[in-house]
């Protein structure tokens, strides 16, 4: 049977939960929600510990975005946390779906479960009191980034964007006001320059599964509630959901800056420049080009006036603020796949390139509370 079609949807206020929901006496149940690759790599280790003797817990059922048209075929496909879980041979009919956290026919079921404890991951979904008032034990979250700093949608990117040298995760209790509920633990990690978004959060989210793992016993057992600190509201900084038109590159700024962007939104929505190509004869045309892979030129004398972009050591330096470069070691022109820049530039033929100047695209949101 398809995998999506088995994914079970709350439509009605007299939704039921089958006979499959019924946990064991013996273990607490927990409720899990999340939805992309990295929160499916954090039930696993849910699942993982329930199967020990010495945790006292189990999955008693999973909470995720609805399936989603994905691919280039746009099929509808389930999310990644409810693949992962079918291919684990979870009940279909544990898998909950919701448009919106706060449908009655879903809190329903919730509240048929008698969960002890939630916790999510990645969830992409606001839960509204009604929710939250529904475990005794609360709602735990693993939130990427050191709280009460980069509260929001986009912590590990905006981390990246502003050049931070260092970043964790936390593991905080949910409240209704955003990312501020107290915090229960946080692993600090430092930042390697050349990191990109993706990867970072990977290794975040994989540190938040040992900080949960870890405090699960205090969790269930209350001690986490009595430990956990507030947040010091007056230090917190806000990371705003990122926009496709932030991805432009504007080089009037400094190569660094322009790096750290590259680094930040790497994998969506990704970074764009649009350069001229002029041919021999003086003939024009403008090219959108993804770029990939950068980092910040440490040889001034390759930057050059008029917006010209050279090649240098195995990259196309483009002349940006305060005489800096940025060195793009990797690009992906329209149509064709990603390609060393090096192989770029041979394509050109003698042909020139230079900088299209961008305006800047400022945040939807400031940085600061």
């Amino acid at each position: 049977m398809n995998s999506t079609l088995m994914l079970r949807r709350f439509c009605c206020c007299n939704a039921t939960v089958t006979s499959s929901s019924a946990v064991s006496s013996q273990k607490k149940p927990l409720v899990f929600l999340g939805s992309p690759e990295v929160s499916a790599t954090v039930l696993d280790s849910l699942f993982n510990a329930s199967s020990k003797p010495d945790f006292t817990f189990e999955v008693a059922a999973i909470v995720t975005q609805p399936p989603a048209r994905r691919g280039r075929g746009k099929k509808l496909m389930p999310s990644p946390v409810a693949q992962h879980a079918l291919d684990r041979g979870f009940p279909s009919d544990l898998i909950f779906t919701p448009e919106r956290a706060g449908e009655e026919a879903f809190l329903y079921s919730l509240k048929a479960l008698q969960p002890d404890l939630c916790v999510t991951a990645a969830y992409g979904n606001i839960l509204p009191t009604k929710f939250l008032n529904i475990p005794p034990m609360g709602t735990v979250n693993i939130h990427p980034s050191l709280l009460p700093l980069y509260r929001g949608a986009a912590p590990v990117q905006r981390a990246l964007q502003d050049g931070v040298k260092e970043t964790g995760v936390s593991l905080a209790f949910t409240i209704r006001a955003l990312d501020a509920g107290p915090i229960i633990a946080r692993k600090t990690l430092e930042v390697d320059d050349h990191i990109k978004a993706p990867e970072l959060l990977d290794l975040l989210f994989s540190e938040g599964t040992k900080l949960l793992i870890h405090e699960l016993p205090s969790l269930f057992d209350g001690a986490a509630k009595e430990k956990a600190e507030p947040q010091d509201d007056s230090k917190a900084t806000l990371a705003p959901k990122i926009t496709p038109e932030e991805s432009w590159l504007c080089f009037d700024e400094e190569a660094s800056v322009l790096h750290n962007k590259v680094r930040a939104f790497a994998g969506w929505p990704g970074t764009r420049a649009k350069v001229i190509v002029i041919g021999t004869k003086n003939d024009q045309d403008i090219l959108d080009l993804k770029v990939i892979t950068t980092r910040v030129s440490s040889h001034r004398n390759h930057v050059t006036e008029e917006d010209e972009i050279t090649f240098a050591n195995g990259a196309l330096v483009f002349p940006c603020a305060r005489s800096s470069g940025l060195e793009v070691l990797e690009v992906q022109p329209p149509g064709k796949k990603v390609m060393p820049a090096a192989a770029f530039w041979n394509g050109l033929r003698g042909q020139k390139l230079k900088i299209v100047k961008m305006e800047r695209v400022l945040p939807a949101a400031m940085s600061t509370l």
